[in-house]
């Protein structure tokens, strides 16, 4: 008999997460959409990551996933509940199934040549999130650039931050190799109890090149027209850099690069309180985002 999906999961949940998913912020009338989403996606993460799941099982799983979306079959329920709240809203399916191509990528390539070998995996792995809660709010795609290198550096950031817990449970390693070459570096450095000084400076490195990322897409608050959602992708880019600071002066082997939920919370709210002095201060009838003509209808 073959189980849900749905029965593999870790047990992490929105609330679990680095960064707020849905939070009250965001409108309630775009939180559902969103949140099936966020669990057809947390499924399908889950069961990449399986640490005892054989990979032709993950992959059969992650099959079935697509094939429900898409509506081929019902047996799997998330995909079914995300099928109907996409057709709700006439949205597309691409956004999730981008991210089930790069759940497949997880489970069969373990190790990343380079930088653009990574970004390349955020194409798909973290890019379509944002685009995807851009079109629940209608919002323009001229405001993808700016999302997308969001989106990436959260990628980004989760990879450093796990880089032991994958290597070890999965080995899977996202630090580039030709960064841990030229650092004087190698894999199984990650086994260590305490980063060398050679990994830790290649670490240190790619943290510093991931808030260069962030950067470019640091504006995006300010390009969104739905307020509320400006405001909570405020408080994400605000909890993105505190993440890029800690990485780039901590030993994620070694030391703490995490928030708990109270310390999400507070820069979440520090967030939103600098997106709202942005807006606010923002030249009366300045646009927020592309003109109204311009915005990319959804399908």
């Amino acid at each position: 008999m073959t189980l849900d999906a749905a029965q593999h999961r870790s047990g992490k949940g929105a609330g679990d997460e680095n960064f707020p998913v849905a939070s009250w912020v965001v409108a309630p009338q775009h939180r559902r959409p969103i949140m099936a989403f966020y669990e057809f996606v947390r499924i399908a993460d889950d069961i990449a990551d399986h640490a005892t799941l054989p990979e032709p099982d993950k992959l059969a799983h992650l099959d079935r996933m697509e094939a429900s979306l898409l509506g081929r079959d019902d047996g799997e329920a998330a995909g079914v509940t995300l099928r109907a709240a996409l057709a709700e809203r006439d949205l597309s399916p691409q956004h999730a199934q981008d991210l089930l191509r790069a759940f497949r990528q997880d489970v069969t390539k373990h190790r990343y040549a380079g930088w653009d070998e990574l970004i390349d995996y955020c194409r798909y792995s973290a890019m379509p999130v944002g685009r995807f809660v851009l079109d629940v709010h209608g919002e323009s795609r001229a405001t993808w650039p700016a999302s997308d290198n969001v989106c990436a550096v959260l990628q980004i950031v989760n990879h450093l931050q796990d880089c032991v817990k994958d290597y070890r449970a999965l080995d899977r390693v996202y630090v580039p190799l030709d960064a841990l070459a030229a650092a004087g570096s190698r894999v199984e450095a990650l086994e260590e109890p305490r980063a060398s000084p050679q990994l830790l400076a290649c670490l240190h490195g790619l943290a510093g090149r991931t808030g260069v990322m962030l950067e470019q897409g640091a504006a995006l608050p300010l390009q969104i027209n739905d307020r509320r959602l400006s405001l909570e992708i405020s408080a994400i880019v605000t909890l993105a850099r505190h993440f890029v600071r800690l990485l780039r002066e901590r030993d994620p082997l070694s030391e703490n690069v995490r928030l708990g939920k109270f310390g999400v919370a507070a820069f979440g709210a520090l967030g939103v309180a600098k997106g709202l002095f942005g807006r606010l201060a923002r030249a009366p009838g300045a646009a927020s985002g592309s003109p109204a003509d311009e915005r990319r209808h959804t399908n």
